[in-house]
């Protein structure tokens, strides 16, 4: 099994795509909008990626964290709030902000596991700091890593009672960041000793199922290599003072923060430590080398998808998302009745 998550290029696998992944067995898939047309037609593109691996659990990610960052939308799909509405609700009334995350995020679920989506790359558990790149901006559950970490195991747990894993990301943390690492390398001067406010939220939710690496540098523990490519951040960082086991997988590796060519830097991911590497954009010419470069993912790594992957179901329940949409509304709307 290639250690590797890939794009595919349109709504359904093109023979080229299905010879290569039949061969590279990568370890899953990740899904854009690009790849998201209507419901029967999604659902047809995840059932054709089980079947040609024929695994029924099978790693098949997405990015639907609600506000900007939602690759299913509507008319076909629902439509969920930012991580700032549920900090704004936790400001007020904290109980009602987590059973709010937690509605919405078993909702969410159930609709990605409909379309045969098992994990869900949220939350996003990045301290918001004034003055940072709005690269996280809304999207953050807040500036306090108490809240951050209460509202994240909401998202987590409602993710898993809907049969999705949830993936808390960036590790170890990119609220600090002064540049979109999709165009740039951030670079972050904070001392060891400040930046343990950024890994609180994440030490608190260490035994999530999976876990995305940020592509930022931090002088204080490796002021040659980005978090990503980093053995000294990943090993004694993430793994060790964050404690988290978890699978471990890049942020999308063909981001402009990481210097080299793409199979270079899969390479290097995985030689400091991440479990697999995620390439995004379907480029044939690149994961084809890239599965060329990598090793097979290592039993320890097995061992992680499988449990990562363990609590997940396709199942779908329309008047069960009805409910616990309106029982989320319900509790936002205090928020708004107080603005």
């Amino acid at each position: 099994m290639t250690p590797a998550i890939f794009g595919l290029s349109g709504t359904s696998l093109n023979a080229g795509e299905r010879d290569f992944f039949r061969d590279a067995d990568p370890a899953g898939y990740i899904l854009f909008g690009r790849n998201c047309d209507t419901r029967d037609q999604l659902r047809a593109l995840t059932d054709s990626l089980r079947e040609l691996h024929g695994r029924e659990r099978l790693f098949i990610c997405i990015d639907q964290e609600g506000g900007r960052v939602a690759r299913l939308r509507p008319p076909h799909w629902g439509e969920y709030p930012a991580g700032e509405a549920f900090d704004r609700l936790y400001r007020l009334a904290p109980a009602s902000a987590i059973e709010a995350a937690r509605v919405n995020a078993e909702a969410m679920a159930l609709e990605l596991s409909a379309m045969g989506i098992t994990v869900d790359c949220h939350p996003p558990l990045d301290v918001r700091r004034d003055g940072a790149h709005d690269v996280i901006g809304d999207r953050a559950l807040g500036s306090e890593p108490m809240q951050v970490a209460a509202i994240g195991r909401a998202i987590l747990d409602g993710l898993a009672r809907g049969g999705v894993a949830g993936c808390i990301k960036h590790m170890p943390g990119h609220g600090r960041s002064s540049t979109d690492t999709h165009k740039e390398l951030p670079t972050v001067t904070a001392s060891a000793a400040e930046l343990e406010t950024d890994l609180a939220p994440f030490r608190s939710l260490a035994n999530a199922p999976v876990g995305m690496t940020g592509h930022l540098l931090f002088t204080a523990w490796d002021s040659e290599n980005p978090a990503t490519l980093s053995p000294t951040v990943i090993g004694e960082v993430i793994r060790g003072q964050i404690g988290f086991d978890g699978l471990l997988l890049t942020d999308d590796i063909d981001m402009e923060a990481l210097a080299g060519s793409v199979p270079e830097r899969a390479e290097r991911a995985i030689a400091a430590g991440c479990d697999l590497v995620l390439n995004c954009w379907a480029k044939i010419d690149d994961m084809v080398e890239i599965a060329s470069r990598l090793p097979e993912l290592g039993q320890r790594g097995r061992e992680r998808l499988d449990r990562a992957l363990e609590g997940t179901a396709l199942r779908h329940d329309e008047g069960d998302r009805r409910a616990l949409l309106a029982k989320r509304d319900a509790l936002l709307a205090q928020a708004e009745q107080t603005a």
